[in-house]
This record gives structure tokens, sequence and C-alpha cells, in this order.
């Protein structure tokens, strides 16, 4: 029988095995456990746990560093070594690194030595018998629930030949339930990010499917149009995402992006939204917190395998209104001039004054639109960062502060940016979630509620 090799292990026999000038080496230890339901019934669970690794391998030449980075699972010794053969290849065969700088150094995790942290399916011990009683409330009113939850916690291990020792546990869940009458007619959507899943109460997000659901017994079909309309946390979460994830420094700086200055250069400096806006990242944010170092398994225009182990804190890419950061890699930073500022794994949006929450800007909406949801968001325009989209499960007629119908699903045609300037009224900041990216891709936000007076349905959708 092969014994598995603890992830420290993998690393130092990775580094001690490459002939490569330097090396470093990422091991992700991972666990998930999940459960997915459908028509009221639990369909499937899960428990699974793998070890991945990535290997950089650095070659220096009178031309300059040349790289090779591979990745694969890697749970025994030689496994990781064909890992790094691979990568040792990669890095004499390929041209000098655009990006090359001198590596992190002599940087040690005190939580080095310690094991990986798993989760499993007693994680739901309190979720998953709410579940069944949610299935049985829902089944006696003539509600069909679908859903889905998962949990997962990444302990990452990232070692170098120049003495980096780093250790990071990442917690990472989400929960979406959709509920549908007994037609098939109307649905609607829940779902929430979360570390743990205390709290997570699945009677209240059926409780919630419940009251949307009969906003949507009476039925209005309305046109294309400009419309007054109240985004919702996860809303607004799903387009910040791509307005962070737009903010690359170098691509802006080549006039390719709407943070780039007419003419050249980058907008920063200027303001960008209306005064008063923030939007940052933060590893060290209440709830969401994420690691406090840099990771970068390839280089790109937003990320370099040089800058692996570069400490990271909070970073304001909007303060006050005004564009104060982009995604900068030390190779980036030295162009613009500006700060080193790596992207960091969590965002956060604040607006002086918000306050309340969704309800309290509905109350406060003499006629207009509740979108819950978002759905197949794609950019049509980098240059003004315009993106189109479609709505999905629950779009409400809200009128003299109340809603009173669901309304037919629109495509949409906005820049998040843009949205920033126009918008006329804000929540509270609260922990959201992004549906369209926070399953597989972003799942830490914290964001208000936006009124727009002026969102664009530009065309009605025959999505259900």
């Amino acid at each position: 029988m092969t014994t598995l090799a603890t992830p420290q292990s993998l690393v130092e026999q990775a580094l001690a095995v490459s002939v490569a000038d330097d090396c470093l080496v990422i091991v992700h230890d991972h666990t998930s456990a999940n459960l997915r339901w459908a028509n009221n019934t639990l369909t499937t669970n899960g428990v699974m746990h793998g070890i991945s690794a990535t290997v950089v391998s650095f070659v220096r030449t009178a031309e300059g560093t040349s790289t090779g980075s591979v990745s694969g699972s890697a749970s025994t010794q030689a496994q990781v070594t064909a890992l790094v053969e691979k990568a040792d290849a990669a890095a004499r065969a390929s041209s000098p690194a655009e990006d090359a700088a001198d590596l992190v150094r002599d940087t040690v995790s005190s939580d080095w030595g310690d094991a990986a942290v798993p989760t499993d399916i007693h994680v739901y011990d309190a979720f998953a018998p709410a579940l069944g009683e949610a299935f049985g409330r829902a089944g006696s009113a003539d509600r069909v629930l679908y859903g889905f939850v998962n949990h997962e916690v990444t302990t990452t291990y990232l070692g170098s030949t120049t003495g980096l020792r780093l250790r990071h546990v990442q917690p990472t869940g989400h929960y979406a339930c959709t509920g549908k009458n007994a037609a098939l007619t109307e649905s609607a959507w829940v779902g929430g990010a979360t570390r743990d899943f205390a709290g997570v109460d699945a009677l209240a997000l059926d409780a919630e499917l419940e009251r949307r659901l009969a906003w949507g017994s009476r039925r209005v079909d309305l046109p294309a149009g400009r419309y007054d309309t109240i985004l919702p946390p996860t809303s607004v979460a799903d387009l910040m995402v791509d307005a962070y994830w737009s903010a690359g420094a170098r691509v802006a700086w080549e006039g390719q992006s709407v943070y780039s200055q007419r003419g050249a250069g980058t907008r920063i400096g200027q303001r960008i939204t209306s005064p008063g806006v923030h939007l940052y990242s933060d590893p060290t944010y209440p709830g969401l917190e994420c690691a406090p170092f840099n990771v970068a398994s390839s280089s790109d225009n937003e990320s370099s395998v040089f800058d692996n182990g570069l400490p990271l804190s909070r970073t304001d890419w909007i303060r006050d209104g005004e564009l104060t950061a982009l995604l900068q890699t030390r190779h980036s930073a030295a162009m613009t001039q500006q700060p080193v500022t790596p992207g960091i794994d969590n965002l956060v949006l604040d607006v002086d004054g918000g306050q309340g929450t969704v309800e309290d800007l509905v109350a406060g909406t003499e006629r207009g639109l509740l979108l819950t949801c978002l759905w197949y968001i794609r950019e049509v325009d980098p240059q003004s960062l315009l993106l189109t989209g479609l709505t999905r499960d629950g779009v409400y007629l809200v009128e003299d502060g109340e809603i009173t119908g669901s309304v037919n699903n629109f495509r949409f045609n906005e820049s998040p940016v843009d949205l920033l300037r126009r918008f006329s009224h804000a929540s509270a900041t609260v922990p959201s979630f992004s549906r369209e990216w926070g399953d597989d891709y972003f799942s830490r936000t914290a964001t208000p509620a936006l009124r727009v007076p002026d969102f664009n349905m530009s065309s009605v959708s025959q999505a259900t």
C-alpha cells in the first residue's frame, strides 16, 4: 500500500529534487462535503478529499530568468517528483520571463508544521434535519424545492528554495435553494456564503421562498426600458466581482479597460464613481478572512509567480469615489509607477450613509422593480465595462412601497462602474453572495443593496 505523504513532506521533496536554480511549490490539501436535493427529496451527498501541487521552476541564464509551471494531483513523493521533472524541463525550454524579479525570501508561518484541516458531512448536523422539515412544509403547501450546499476547506502550503514556508487554512461554504410552485410557472431563489454553516437555517430559506412565490400570485408583463430598480446585495455582488476582475493595471495602462486614461496611462487618482463609494479588499475582514500572502501558480497580466509570498493587507481600490489602486504585480507596478497591490480573495463595497435593508429601499420606492437574481453575465465592451445578462428566478413590481406582483424577465445592459455613479440610495453593507460567480470562483463579498433610478432593461427575455 502507498502511504500518503504530508503536504509539508511533498514541499520538501520537490525542493530537494529540483535541479533548477530555484524552485517554488504550492500544495493544496482540499476536502469538501455536499448535499443536493430536488423535488423535496435529498438526492445525493458526498465527501471528497484530494491533494494537488503546483511546481514552479526558475532557471537563470545570461538572457534572464525563465520559468516553468506544472500542476497536478500529488499525494505521494513519486507524483510530486514527476511534476518537478516536468517543471524543470519546461523552465529550461522557455524564453526569459518579462516579469522576472527577486523571489520573496525567508518568511515562515508559525503554524507551518500543523496538519491540514478537513471538513466532513457533520458540518450539516444542524442544517440537514431542518432541511428535512422544510421538505415537509414545502410539500404540504404545494411548493417544490431544489438546491445544493457545499462546504470545503483548503489548506495551502507554499514553500521555496529561498526560505518561504507559508500555510493558510481557507474554509469556504455556500448554500442555494430554488423554490417553484406546483405548476412550475413561478420560481424564486435564495442563496448565501458561509464559513461553517453555523446559523444557516433551512426553514428560514424555505420561509423566504414561500414569501417570494406568494408575490408571484399576480403577474404583470412589462416592456423593455429604463426602470427605477433595486438590486439586492447578491446582485450587487454579481456586478462588483466583474468590476474587480477587470481592474488589471497592465491592461488599463495599455488602454484596454474602463480604468484606462484616455491617451495613455490609468485613471488612478481620478474620481470614477459618486463620492462616498469605497471598494476594497482586506484579508482580515471579519467573516471574509482569506490568505494574507500572495499565491500565484502562473503568471499573467494580474499575477506573477515571482510575487509568491508577498504579504497582503487592506487595499482600497476605490476610496471616496476616487480610483486609488488596480491589480498590480511588481512588473506592472514598475510600468505604472504605482504601489504593488496584488489581488486579494475578497471584496467589500461600502457607501457612506448607507443604512437599512432591501426592505427599506422597497418601502421608499413609488414604482419600480426588485431584481433578486442576475444570470449569464458577459462583457460587451471592456473600455466601458458594459455588461449584459439576464434576470432570473424573481423580478418583482414595487408600487407605493410594496411588492405587488412578479414581472417577466429581461436582458439588461449596464456597466457596474457607471452604476456606482448613478445610484440614488444604498442600504447598509452586509455579507453577500454572487450567484453568477460565487459557486466556483469568488464567494467572499460584502455589499449593500443599491437603488438605481434608470437601470437599463434592454429587451424582454423569454427565460423563466
